[in-house]
């Protein structure tokens, strides 16, 4: 695809916003958690690995060699699953009762989804060889 690794850039700044937006909010503990913040659980910050990957990836985008999307596609990948596991994780039904999800925790994995996707179609020219005979 032509413009994948704008498209992907843009996607890890979507990421990075998502992390500082609320994800879930617990009424019982009247508790809003987003990314960073998770006071008064045992989460910690789940999103902090989402941000590391994601700036990698980003960075891989702009190389233009062959071997940097490979990798590329590895931290994207691992991107995408740590994302789907904080959906699942902070998102789960606890003790008989649900938390509310909210506009960040889904655009947190849209956006994952966005950056695989911009990894596995990378705008990249390969050098034909010439066949003499």
């Amino acid at each position: 695809m032509k413009y994948s690794k704008w498209i992907g850039i843009l996607a890890v700044a979507v990421l990075i916003v998502a992390s500082f937006q609320p994800w879930v909010y617990v009424v019982s503990k009247d508790l809003t958690i987003t990314g960073l913040h998770t006071e008064g659980t045992n989460f910690g910050r789940p999103a902090l690995l989402n941000i590391i990957m994601s700036c990698i990836a980003a960075v891989f985008f702009m190389v233009p060699r062959l071997m940097a999307k490979r990798a590329n596609i590895f931290f994207c990948a691992f991107n995408l699953a740590w994302a789907f596991r904080n959906f699942l994780l902070i998102s789960m039904c606890r003790g008989g009762e649900c938390p509310q999800k909210q506009t960040g925790i889904y655009m947190l994995l849209i956006a994952a989804v966005i950056i695989m996707l911009a990894a596995l179609f990378p705008d990249i020219k390969l050098k034909e060889e010439k066949n003499e005979e």
